[in-house]
């Protein structure tokens, strides 16, 4: 790559940490996938390719699903191996929490992976139950159900129990406890029992609020006391198989972990000496990602690797079950985001820039010129040098700042102001550059760069495809996907498509930490410059809103293929919403509006204002509108 190597590619976007060794950079500069060890690897802009020979345009998903199995793979065996490393004696019975990605085609590929390791689901609302009764068929894995419960929910779970299921419902509240007693009785089904603790814990992180006493859900000691006895009073104490805890999503710091199974193992102990004939230790989820990759305890790393994160609950648990004589319990996880994130990502095309210098704009020197005009042409007559650089810009922004209050009195023109403007921008774009060979830059001029930097105007939505990113400012990678054989020549910001201020990108994760900015090339008149947004398939699909009604993007499901020329298929394509799809959905009827727009034009076709072929130009175009994809078409 000559002098810009795959090597600086990598470090200025931060792949090989975050990337967890899925993604890679190719010889020609492009972004690669690698679904796993054995696998080739899978060109992106190539899939993009094969998308749009299929009739897929951009926006668009891209779920490498070998990366879900992957996943599945990685966290069971990790479990297996340190539990025979520790000698301990239970069995690791994880589950997937469906509400991280709830997207059926999600789902199946995880209870198809889990199958040999009896990998099982978790639900916590009536419609997860419903899709997990029907999906999590396998009877030796287990299904964890959160969640407050009514009637319904728990009747749904008994029936779980009468298919032979190993579905454990777990006590959030104790009023759910009187509740599936009496049902139990009715139904005359044995119920497999979990109860939840409230851990005094304060958690760390994005998610701390919903830890410690005043957490939502969970069980105080009292309560659970209340429970056992409660049960022992319906001779169903031994229905109680599950003790369970959750401090939080996303935990970036090891010590919580520690912290929590040293609080949640005293708890499961004495619940074991009460006569709870306890099988399971639920940790929870909270396993985190490294979505900037610095390895760190910011809120969007993690300063842990999986084999630490497992070898802290199988240590921790058995030393304080052997210190109390206890058996070793099976350990269950709930970890969603871990799975998930890394097999789906956004894939976008920039469709303009938005820039505050205007190269073009006709700056010459006209007769009569106001002296703010003059003033400012001096100033950008200047050399800039180190003796004056500083000067010129104090120089400059007090000229612009004189420009505004002259145009508010009606002093100057429009076209004044904006030659003015022009050559301000051009003159800071100059300090700019000369700013970048100082060894030491002032601080009035350290944010020079972000004011200039264009914004690339890219074709999605933020609202709909990077939810986390608006509402909690989750950092999520932005790379683009070809091109990084080529040193980046621009820094930039994103915007989206929605008419909406919120709706852009504005941190990136960088070699230099987390920037306003993202270094990226410039744009090619007669080239397509595309984008990824990575990480996203935790959340990210089943958050997304309908701002503007741009609704859900094509999906494309590629798995690898290594007898492949290209090393991958598309074996599914979903369709994104049509604008009549999400009209529909915001109780709009198209049909009724298409007959409406049709009503319209002839009115004015009888009217003469237009001829008739017009008239049913127009009509047809209204109705293609309504079929066709919501986003920009490219």
């Amino acid at each position: 790559m000559n002098e810009w190597t795959r090597e600086e590619a990598e470090k200025t976007y931060n792949i090989s940490t975050w990337g967890e060794g899925y993604f890679d950079i190719s010889p020609e500069g492009d972004l690669v996938v690698k679904p796993s060890p054995e696998a080739k690897s899978i060109n992106i802009r190539e899939v993009v390719e094969e998308m749009r020979s299929q009739g897929v345009s951009l926006p668009a998903v891209i779920r490498f699903h070998d990366i879900l199995r992957s996943q599945v793979r990685k966290i069971n065996q990790s479990f297996s191996e340190v539990i025979k490393e520790a000698n301990y004696n239970g069995k690791y019975c994880g589950v997937y929490p469906v509400k991280v990605n709830q997207m059926r085609e999600v789902v199946e590929e995880i209870v198809d992976a889990g199958e040999e390791f009896n990998f099982g689901l978790e639900a916590g609302s009536k419609p997860e139950l419903l899709s997990v009764l029907a999906y999590n068929t396998n009877p030796e894995a287990i299904t964890v159900l959160n969640g407050y419960k009514d009637e319904d929910y728990l009747s749904l779970a008994l029936l779980g129990r009468q298919l032979g299921r190993k579905i454990i419902i777990v006590i959030e509240k104790f009023s759910e406890l009187p509740k599936l007693l009496k049902l139990s009785q009715e139904y005359q089904v044995k119920p497999l029992i979990g109860l939840r603790g409230k851990m005094s814990l304060k958690s760390r992180g994005r998610w701390a609020k919903s830890t410690g006493d005043r957490a939502k859900f969970g069980l105080s000691t009292s309560e659970m006391i209340r429970a056992v006895e409660l049960m022992e009073e319906y001779g169903l104490k031994d229905c109680i198989k599950l003790f369970h805890f959750h401090i939080g999503s996303q935990i970036s710091d090891i010590r919580t972990f520690k912290e929590a199974i040293t609080e949640g193992a005293r708890v499961f102990t004495q619940l074991h000496k009460l006569g709870c004939q306890l099988e399971y230790f639920d940790a929870g989820g909270g396993l985190g990602i490294d979505y900037d990759g610095s390895r760190s305890s910011s809120d969007s790393s993690v300063n842990y690797t999986l084999n630490e994160y497992v070898a802290d609950i199988v240590y921790g648990l058995k030393q304080i079950c052997d210190i109390e004589n206890v058996p070793h319990p099976n350990i269950v996880t709930e970890s969603g985001r871990a799975i998930t994130a890394h097999h789906s990502l956004v894939i976008t095309n920039v469709v303009d820039k938005i820039s505050v210098t205007q190269p073009n704009f006709d700056t010459k020197v006209n007769d009569n010129e106001h002296m703010l005009i003059k003033n400012m042409r001096e100033m950008h007559s200047w050399v800039i040098g180190e003796d004056n650089f500083q000067e010129i810009y104090n120089e400059a922004i007090q000229i612009k700042e004189q420009t505004l209050s002259a145009f508010n009195l009606g002093v100057i023109s429009l076209k004044d102001r904006a030659v003015i403007e022009t050559l301000y921008w051009q003159i800071m774009e100059g300090i700019m550059n000369f700013s970048e060979m100082l060894e030491f830059v002032p601080e009035s001029l350290s944010e020079l760069d972000n004011k200039l930097a264009p914004q690339y105007l890219c074709n999605f939505s933020v609202f709909q495809s990077a939810a986390d990113h608006w509402a909690i400012d989750q950092l999520l990678p932005v790379v683009p996907i070809s091109r990084l054989n080529e040193k980046p020549d621009a820094n930039c910001s994103i915007a989206d498509i929605t008419c909406d201020s919120d709706g852009i990108i504005g941190k990136f994760i960088n070699r230099d930490g987390i920037t306003p900015t993202m270094a990226i090339h410039h744009l090619k008149e007669d080239e397509e410059y595309l984008v990824g947004l990575f990480l996203t398939g935790a959340y990210q699909d089943v958050m997304g809103d309908m701002h503007n009604l741009f609704g859900r993007l094509h999906e494309v499901h590629v798995y690898g293929d290594n007898d492949d020329p290209q090393g991958f298929y598309i074996e599914e394509i979903i369709k994104g919403n049509t604008a009549s799809g999400v009209l529909s959905t915001m109780q709009y009827n198209p049909e009724y509006m298409a007959q409406k727009m049709k009503k319209n034009v002839s009115k004015i076709v009888s009217e003469g204002k237009i001829p008739p072929r017009l008239g049913v130009k127009w009509v047809d175009f209204y109705e293609d509108c309504l079929t066709s994809y919501t986003y920009l078409k490219n």
